[in-house]
């Protein structure tokens, strides 16, 4: 870490050590000099060690509980701080969702990032905090909207020729409301990112305090209301292109459709991207999404963090109405100051319960409206080549990008989306979902194997966790047959390409990531700012940095951020970092 922020870390360590062991005030002056330089030498953890007591036989000051990027960003945290952090999580792997895996039985040297695949909201001021040096990959162009006939969008850094493709195909009214569209968020990110490092506030408040006043009854009607509506505002004649705008952004992740509302909130989450050199479009991570929280979990540990992998948690312990530690699956106890809880809000409330603890009425009551099943399935492909699509056969850099797979693209795609949402409702498997793909390979080539195999998958909006009268066991094979066929009438013959494959579906998602009801934001991000789960629990001593919680759901880090901030805060610590 760099030299001032280490320097920082060190004095707030010695501010650590004589709240714990009774060091005067007079003693921290004469020892900076010395921390400082310790910092600068790179044994800043040994000092850590030394004032928090020695050896790691110890109990813990705080235990993390799952090794999701959250987890992780709150371990480094808090472990710079001089506190003595112990993370736990029972998958073999850190990573949660984020992580790069060789899933193919076929092709065992295979690599795919198996659930999160892109970065982009991850707030530039926590990459520097961490001093995180990501592989970040640009993808010029970055959307590609196929038909089945001649028509199509390859949006990238280009305007002219986006506005040629607009005018084109669809009109120079969708030019006029994509310009504006994508001037006003523009305009969100710059007033409001700052405001996801911070405790939220409401989200009429965080509009008076922080959004210029022009917009902010726009911004306070986009988070409270739907994605229909909000883009409705912009006067775009093109249902198809309303039907992308809202696909990806709107419907990602969430259990909701055109005109429900808290789709909006959605859409303005994953328009928050301002990574460097982005221009507000995700990037591609080399290496695969394991790359960032392995480089998390790195951080952690050279600043004295302990992690074990393999390790569940069976439960938290709680005595007098705090918590005091947990309970590892084999029966072994670990006392510690602070439980911090990476794990989605309904399984933190299970590992509450089962050591005796309970949430009082009102919180039971907030998290059930909050419950909702996971809709998503993806299907991580192996393709032997790259397919050809009808509609733009010439390579024009279109498999760079998000590739959206729409119900109703050649006419009516608005009451197709509706039609397919409905179907899901109804426990159906819908005839045509959203779909999205990608391929990883035309970016980051060392998503390969060998035999120079491509990365890919399909990302697919809007299908039950329960298929009703049938099940996923029954379905699922044809069903990614079906699906393969959908982007056949784009790309003909491309389902021919596919090597092999790796389905995740809802409950797919529950068993292999270990998230409820697989649901992949662990709440629906229709849920905003203060309106999400607290960072901290009414049981004292215990804070979630769920996804769940503030800002919300995707790999932003914010949550381990914020929830690591809360907890010093009450140990009454001087806070070692400024975000």
């Amino acid at each position: 870490m760099g030299l001032r922020r280490a320097a920082r870390a060190a004095v707030a360590r010695l501010h650590t050590a004589s709240k714990s062991f009774g060091v005067g005030e007079h003693a921290l002056g004469a020892a900076d000099g010395l921390t400082t330089t310790l910092a600068a030498s790179g044994v800043a953890p040994l000092c850590r060690r030394f004032f928090a007591g020695g050896s790691g036989a110890q109990q813990p000051d705080v235990i993390v509980v799952g090794a999701g990027h959250n987890g992780l960003v709150a371990a480094s945290l808090l472990a710079q701080q001089g506190l003595r952090v112990e993370v736990y999580d029972e998958k073999g792997v850190v990573g949660g969702a984020c992580r790069t895996e060789y899933p193919f039985k076929k092709l065992p040297g295979m690599p795919q990032s198996t659930g999160a695949y892109l970065l982009g909201v991850m707030p530039p001021e926590l990459h520097n905090l961490l001093d995180l040096d990501l592989p970040l990959r640009r993808r010029d162009p970055h959307y590609f909207l196929p038909t089945t006939g001649d028509k199509y969008l390859l949006l990238g850094s280009d305007a002219e020729a986006t506005r040629d493709q607009f005018t084109k195909f669809f009109s120079q009214g969708d030019w006029d409301a994509h310009q504006a569209l994508n001037a006003e968020l523009e305009a969100f990110r710059q007033d409001v990112g700052r405001t996801w490092l911070q405790d939220p506030l409401s989200i009429e408040e965080t509009a008076e305090r922080f959004v210029r006043p022009p917009l902010r009854q726009a911004f306070v009607d986009l988070c409270r209301g739907s994605v229909g509506a909000y883009l409705g505002r912009f006067g775009f004649k093109s249902e198809l292109l309303q039907a992308m705008y809202a696909t990806t952004d709107g419907f990602s992740g969430l259990n909701g459709s055109w005109d429900t509302p808290g789709t909006g909130m959605n859409f303005l989450l994953h328009n928050m991207c301002r990574l460097p050199g982005a221009d507000g479009t995700w990037m591609v991570v080399a290496g695969g999404m394991g790359t960032v929280t392995q480089r998390l979990a790195a951080s952690a540990m050279r600043a004295g963090a302990t992690i074990r992998t393999g390790q569940g948690i069976s439960s938290i312990l709680t005595k007098g109405g705090s918590a005091a530690g947990v309970v590892l699956a084999d029966g072994t106890e670990r006392r510690a100051q602070a439980v911090l809880v990476n794990a989605d809000p309904f399984r933190l409330r299970q590992l509450v319960e089962a050591g005796g603890g309970s949430f009082p009425a009102a919180l039971n009551a907030r998290l059930e409206g909050m419950r909702k099943d996971g809709t998503t399935m993806k299907v991580n492909l192996a393709l032997r080549a790259l397919p050809k699509f009808t509609c733009l056969p010439e390579d024009h850099g279109q498999h760079r990008t998000t590739s959206h797979l729409l119900p109703g693209a050649e006419r009516g795609a608005l009451a197709e989306l509706q039609r397919a949402f409905d179907d899901v409702q109804a426990g159906k498997l819908p005839e045509h979902p959203t779909i999205e793909i990608y391929f990883q390979t035309t970016v980051d080539p060392t998503m390969t194997d060998a035999e120079g195999h491509h990365s890919a998958a399909l990302f697919v909006q809007w299908v039950p966790y329960e298929i009703a009268g049938s099940s996923w066991e029954a379905e699922e094979e044809g069903y990614v047959r079906h699906l393969l066929g959908l982007l056949d009438r784009f790309a003909p013959g491309a389902s021919d390409l596919v090597a092999d494959t790796f389905t995740l579906t809802p409950p797919g998602i529950e068993r292999h990531f270990g998230i409820t009801r697989g649901h992949i934001h662990h709440v629906d991000n229709s849920f905003g700012f203060a309106d999400r789960f607290p960072y901290r629990t009414p049981v004292q001593g215990l804070y979630s940095c769920s996804a769940g919680t503030h800002p919300g759901g995707s790999v932003i880090g914010c949550a381990g951020h914020n929830a690591a901030a809360a907890l010093v805060k009450d140990l009454g610590l001087q806070q070692w970092w400024r975000a």
